[in-house]
């Protein structure tokens, strides 16, 4: 997508986020947002909500540019899985998701500081954990890999072999559903005037 005239801003400092937009062949700045991540609904209206003040935030220092911002968070038994506060948190969430689906929500908003226009989206993806015994669960908090990750693990990194089935956008797990992005940048660009 080497036709993006504007700059591409990502309101965001994941390191997954930004391998997934070089994957994708753009090129951007990096402007993380420093905003209060609390929403209150569904996970579906949490996600877009909260990408979306984020986007707001960066868009306010970025003149002529395409601001994209991302949430993403897990849902699961019965609720939001943000990013494990301690170990302990951690061992609770994947102890909850052992076994069973849980759903995994991404909102993205792309904002056009040049024309104002503003395109929000959001994902879902389902996803299935194995039956994973307290010494696994144990094993993979000692890697310190799931501490700063929605739900308490990443699928592209060791966690993955906890996964047996997916539904949905395997990117949307990682934090970027890269089919949804390249579908707002194209109405983005069909709206660039």
């Amino acid at each position: 997508m080497d036709y993006i005239k504007l700059p591409l801003v990502l309101a965001s400092g994941s390191p997954r986020r930004k391998e997934i937009l070089s994957t994708m062949g753009l090129s951007y700045i990096v402007d993380v947002s420093q905003v209060d991540e609390h929403a209150e609904g569904s996970p579906k209206q949490m996600v877009i909500e909260l990408s979306g003040i984020k986007a707001r935030a960066v868009a306010q220092k970025h003149k002529d540019s395409l601001v994209l911002a991302a949430d993403t968070l897990v849902y699961g038994a019965g609720k939001v899985l943000g990013k494990p506060a301690d170990p302990q948190d951690a061992f609770a969430m994947l102890r909850a998701l052992s076994g069973d689906w849980h759903e995994v929500h991404t909102g993205l908003t792309l904002i056009n500081t040049k024309n104002g226009r503003c395109i929000q989206a959001s994902e879902c993806t389902r996803v299935h954990f194995v039956d994973l015994s307290d010494e696994e669960i144990q094993a993979y908090i000692d890697t310190k890999d799931p501490l700063d990750k929605a739900g308490a693990y990443g699928i592209q990194g060791r966690a993955g072999m906890f996964i047996d089935k997916i539904d949905g956008s395997y990117s949307n797990v990682v934090g970027l559903p890269m089919a949804t992005l390249r579908n707002m940048l194209i109405e983005m660009l069909s709206h660039e005037d």
